[in-house]
C-alpha cells in the first residue's frame, strides 16, 4: 500500500503542470543563485589574497622607523571568506571584511558589502539560502496543501476505506511522495555546490561533512514543513482552505516569527549607542595607566613599583627604556578596558540570541537559520571570533614593538630606528575558525529545537490521521 501511495501520488503531482513549472522554476533560481554566490566568492577571496600579500609587502618594507611610529602606522586583519558561505552567506554582509590595527584603539570592521549597495538591495538577494530557507517551504506548500482534501473532493477517500487501506500507510506514503522531490532538489543544489567548492582555489578549508551537516539541518526543517502542510490538508475541509492556511502558517513561521523575535530580542536586550560606548571607553581609560603620560597618577605608581622591583632610585639605571615599558603597560590597560566593552556587547547579543532560542519554539525558521549561519561560518558568533582574534593579534603586535624599543635604548634616548628587516620577524594575522564539532556543540539548544520540531510534527501528523 506504501508503494502504490508513492506512486500514485508522484505520478498525479507530474501530472499537473503547475506542479511542473514550479519545479522548473525552483531549479533554475537554484542553478542561477549558485552562480552568482560561486562567482561572488571567487571575487571576493581573490580580493582577500591580493590585499591580505599587498599589506603585507608594505608592513615588511617600511625600512628603518621608530617601532612606536610604525605601532601609529598600523597594519589591517582580513577577514577570509569561508566555502560554505558560497551556500549562506549569513552576516557577512553586514559585518565587514577587514580591521584596522593600530596603537592604543580597537576598531571595529569595516568595508562591508552592504554599505556599497543601492536602495534595490533592500528587496533582498538572489541567493542559494534565500531559496532553502524561504522558497523551498513555500514549494512544499504549494505542493501538498490538497495531499488529503483532494481525496475526498474527488470521492477516492471512501473508496480507500472500503479497500481496508490502513491510515498510517496512506499518511506515510504521501508524506514520502511529498519529501522526495525535495529531497531531490536539495541533494542536487549541495551536490553542485560541493562540486563547485572542491573545484576552486582552496581559500578555506572545505569538508563535505559540514556540507552534509547542512542539507541534514535543512531536511530536518523541511520535514517539519512536510508534516504541517500534511497536517492541515487533512483537517481542511477543502483544498481552498488548506491552502490559506499553510501559506498562513509559512508566513508566520517564515516572516513575522523571525522579524517579531529580532524586534522583542533587540527590545530586551538593546546595544548601548556608539556614542555611549565610546564614553564608557574613554572613562575607563582615564580612571587607568597612561602609557604616554608620564605624570599620569597610574603612571607614577608604575614607576615607583619598578624601581623598587630593581633595587634602583633613578629610571636612568634600569637595564631597559622605561618610557617603552610605560607605553607597553598603557597598552595592556587600554586592551583590558576595550575587552571588558566589547564582552558587554557579546554578552548583550548571548542574551539576545536566547531570546531567539526561546521564541524558536514558535519557527523551526529561526533554529534552521542559525544552525546554517554557523556550519558556514558565516553568524555573528564567527565575526566575535574573528574580531577577538584580531585583538589579540593587536596586542601582540604593539608588545612586539614596544619591547624592541625597551631593550634596544635607554631612557631620555630618542631617534631610535629599528632595522629595516625587524619587521619581517612579525608574523602574519591568521584566522581558523570553530571547527565543526565545536559550531555544533554551541548550537546544541538549536538543535534540540529543531529536533523537537520535527518529532512533534509527525506525532502531530500520524495522530491526527490515524483514523483515516
Amino acid at each position: 500500500m506504501i508503494r502504490k501511495t508513492i506512486k500514485k501520488e508522484i505520478k498525479e503531482l507530474f501530472r499537473d503542470g503547475r506542479v511542473r513549472i514550479s519545479i522548473f522554476i525552483v531549479l533554475l533560481l537554484l542553478g542561477v543563485a549558485v552562480w552568482i554566490s560561486s562567482r561572488q566568492y571567487q571575487n571576493t577571496n581573490q580580493d582577500y589574497a591580493a590585499a591580505r600579500l599587498s599589506e603585507r609587502e608594505v608592513w615588511d618594507n617600511q625600512g628603518e622607523k621608530n617601532p612606536h611610529s610604525a605601532a601609529h602606522y598600523g597594519t589591517y586583519a582580513f577577514k577570509p571568506k569561508y566555502p560554505l558561505s558560497l551556500v549562506d552567506q549569513g552576516v557577512d554582509k553586514y559585518a565587514g571584511t577587514s580591521i584596522f590595527l593600530e596603537a592604543h584603539k580597537r576598531n571595529e570592521a569595516q568595508f562591508s558589502a552592504a554599505t556599497d549597495q543601492t536602495g534595490l538591495s533592500r528587496f533582498g538577494d538572489l541567493t542559494p539560502d534565500f531559496i532553502l530557507l524561504f522558497i523551498m517551504p513555500l514549494f512544499i506548500v504549494l505542493l501538498g496543501y490538497n495531499s488529503f482534501t483532494k481525496e475526498r473532493e474527488l470521492g477516492t477517500h471512501s473508496l480507500l476505506k472500503s479497500a481496508g487501506a490502513r491510515g498510517w500507510k496512506i499518511v506515510l506514503g504521501k508524506w514520502i511522495a511529498l519529501f522526495l522531490p525535495v529531497l531531490a532538489i536539495t541533494t542536487s543544489l549541495l551536490l553542485l555546490a560541493g562540486i563547485v567548492l572542491s573545484n576552486l582555489p582552496d581559500y578555506g578549508v572545505f569538508q563535505w561533512s559540514s556540507l552534509v551537516a547542512m542539507g541534514l539541518v535543512y531536511l530536518l526543517y523541511y520535514a517539519v514543513f512536510t508534516n504541517l502542510v500534511l497536517w492541515v490538508s487533512h483537517w481542511a475541509k477543502r483544498s481552498g482552505i488548506s491552502l490559506v492556511v499553510s501559506l498562513s502558517l509559512w508566513i508566520v513561521a517564515c516572516l513575522a516569527a523571525p522579524k517579531a523575535a529580532s524586534n522583542i530580542a533587540e527590545a530586551r536586550h538593546p546595544y548601548p549607542t556608539r556614542q555611549e560606548f565610546a564614553a564608557n571607553v574613554l572613562k575607563d581609560k582615564e580612571a587607568g595607566l597612561d602609557g604616554h603620560n608620564p605624570w599620569n597618577k597610574e603612571a607614577k605608581l608604575l614607576e615607583e613599583q619598578v624601581l623598587a622591583e630593581h633595587g634602583v632610585d633613578s629610571l636612568h639605571q634600569l637595564p631597559f627604556n622605561f618610557n617603552a615599558y610605560r607605553m607597553q603597560k598603557g597598552e595592556e590597560h587600554e586592551a583590558e578596558v576595550y575587552f571588558k566593552q566589547y564582552n558587554y556587547l557579546k554578552e548583550q547579543y548571548q542574551k539576545q540570541s536566547g531570546t531567539y532560542r526561546s521564541l524558536a519554539l514558535l519557527s523551526p525558521f529561526l533554529p534552521a537559520r542559525f544552525l546554517s549561519m554557523g556550519i558556514a561560518h558565516t553568524d555573528y558568533a564567527t565575526h566575535w571570533d574573528f574580531s577577538d582574534a584580531a585583538e589579540n593579534y593587536r596586542i601582540a603586535t604593539q608588545k612586539f614593538l614596544n619591547d624592541n624599543t625597551a631593550q634596544n635604548t635607554k631612557y631620555g634616548e630618542r631617534g631610535y630606528k629599528a632595522s629595516a628587516d625587524f619587521w619581517k620577524q612579525l608574523p602574519a594575522f591568521d584566522y581558523d575558525p570553530p571547527c565543526l564539532d565545536k559550531v555544533l556543540e554551541n548550537n546544541s539548544s538549536n538543535l534540540m529545537i529543531l529536533g523537537m520540531w520535527t518529532v512533534l510534527s509527525f506525532i502531530l501528523l500520524f495522530i491526527s490521521t490515524k483514523k483515516i
